[in-house]
């Protein structure tokens, strides 16, 4: 009896009782389809997640926050450091930026902003990605390029016992600005402290371009970009480093520039480990999203497993059926059996019809189960936003995903099915090969 012989066996049999065969088959679909679906919330969140993240910093940036210098003991990333930077294999671009320590108030017309300045240098920057929505990059000292929400920080002088914002922290209309940037001259107006008295200075500047906005709406930049020339300048009036009002105890100008923020970018995602460990062992402190990457998806892997283990409780209950159905068609099929050992059909073969048939309706299940999962899928993430929005008035995260199913969910849930109800119909298999021939003739067992 060759394989395809058994098959036709099989189907033959599957075909006497329909309304079980239906039952049965329908349970596993059912615990197919909560497997699947209770698994798919642990990877839409995690996908939605990593994309998240993915959005809000650049997955091949490095970011280097100092030096440990002995114990306890911490220094400032310096001109030599960033040169060690540019060395290291995969580094494709280094920036560097330093804030000026206080926040200057710059004016154009009758309209005035309070914003943080800082030195930027560009060549770097536009390496690393850094992008315009219009205008171009300063080409003299006295050219700067501003956030792209700077102009929405710019208002007039509110009018005596009236407020120029709104409840929400935007400025009212009449007070906003409305012009152009691009071409404009700001005045940067800076101060420092003698003798207890504030003294103030105006720096000319021209704006030649506008940051490209963040990929988030609610994310503002409204930062100055100036040139190194108007931070030294800046310095020169304050006499101190960094441009601060006053002087700061224990500081010094013979210590060299000191920057705020220093990030390396490497040239693809692969070369930030090396990168890592390289400035590790060199005893700096860095930060990169690839390690929070790892922790997220190891607090995910841990989620997805349990998930998948409590969606198998239910295929398990389901299993109960085909143990009960496969046991039935021995039962039944008593005669069939008997007459099958009685013109030589080998226990194997015996055994390996009735694992195909439980085998089949595993299959059947599983497939119809994945059918269904999908399309649950789809309907929870098509459907949990109206609900976000119209029950609870809450807007949905951008980007969220409650429910996804890749494909190796799919490969796993469905051989998770398949081994289930294999080992279901193994103990009645096993049992028809014990069937006594004289016995299942008479049609008992």
């Amino acid at each position: 009896m060759n394989l395809k012989d058994q098959f036709r066996f099989v189907r033959q049999n599957m075909k006497k009782n329909k309304t079980r065969l239906f039952m049965t088959i329908l349970a596993t679909a059912i615990g197919c389809t909560f497997l699947i679906v209770l698994a798919s919330v642990g990877f839409g969140l995690h996908k939605s997640i990593i994309q998240d993240v993915m959005e809000d910093s650049l997955v091949t940036e490095v970011q280097v926050h100092g030096k440990e210098a002995g114990e306890g003991n911490f220094q400032g990333i310096k001109d030599e450091d960033i040169q060690h930077f540019q060395e290291i294999t995969g580094v494709k671009a280094v920036t560097r930026r330093q804030s000026l320590q206080q926040s200057p108030i710059f004016k154009t017309e009758d309209y005035t902003a309070q914003s943080e300045a800082v030195s930027a240098y560009f060549p770097e920057e536009v390496k690393a990605g850094f992008e315009l929505s219009e205008g171009r990059l300063p080409e003299k000292g006295n050219e700067v390029v501003v956030g792209s929400s700077f102009a929405d920080g710019l208002s007039l002088e509110p009018k005596e016992g009236e407020n120029a914002f709104n409840e929400d922290g935007t400025i009212k209309e009449e007070y906003a600005y409305k012009g152009e940037l691009v071409g404009k001259t700001i005045e940067m107006e800076i101060i420092k402290m003698e003798d207890g008295k504030e003294i103030k200075k105006s720096i000319p500047l021209t704006i030649t371009g506008v940051t490209k906005k963040p990929s988030k709406e609610w994310m503002q930049i409204r930062t100055v970009f100036i040139s190194e020339d108007t931070f030294k300048e800046v310095e020169a009036f304050t006499g101190t480093p960094g441009g601060s009002p006053e002087q700061v105890e224990g500081a010094s100008e013979d210590t060299g520039r000191i920057y705020d923020r220093v990030s390396l970018y490497a040239k693809d995602v692969e070369a930030v480990t090396g990168i890592n460990d390289k400035l590790k062992d060199g005893n700096y402190m860095v930060y990169s999203i690839v390690n929070e990457m790892k922790q997220i998806n190891m607090v995910f892997t841990i989620l997805k497993i349990g998930l998948l283990f409590i969606g198998t409780i239910a295929l398990i209950i389901a299993s109960i059926g085909i143990y009960n159905t496969m046991t039935m068609a021995v039962t039944e099929r008593a005669p069939d059996i008997g007459i099958m050992k009685a013109i030589g059909a080998h226990p194997k073969t015996i055994k390996r019809i009735f694992v195909l048939e439980s085998s089949y309706i595993g299959l059947l299940g599983a497939l119809i189960g994945t059918i269904v999962a999908y399309g649950i899928s789809y309907a929870v993430n098509l459907a949990l936003p109206l609900v976000l929005e119209r029950v609870f008035e809450e807007a949905p995260p951008e980007g969220l995903m409650l429910s996804y199913i890749p494909w190796s969910l799919t490969l796993i849930s469905v051989a998770i099915c398949l081994t289930v109800t294999i080992f279901s119909g193994w103990r009645p298999a096993k049992r028809a090969t014990q069937v006594d021939v004289l016995k299942a003739m008479r049609r008992e067992v």
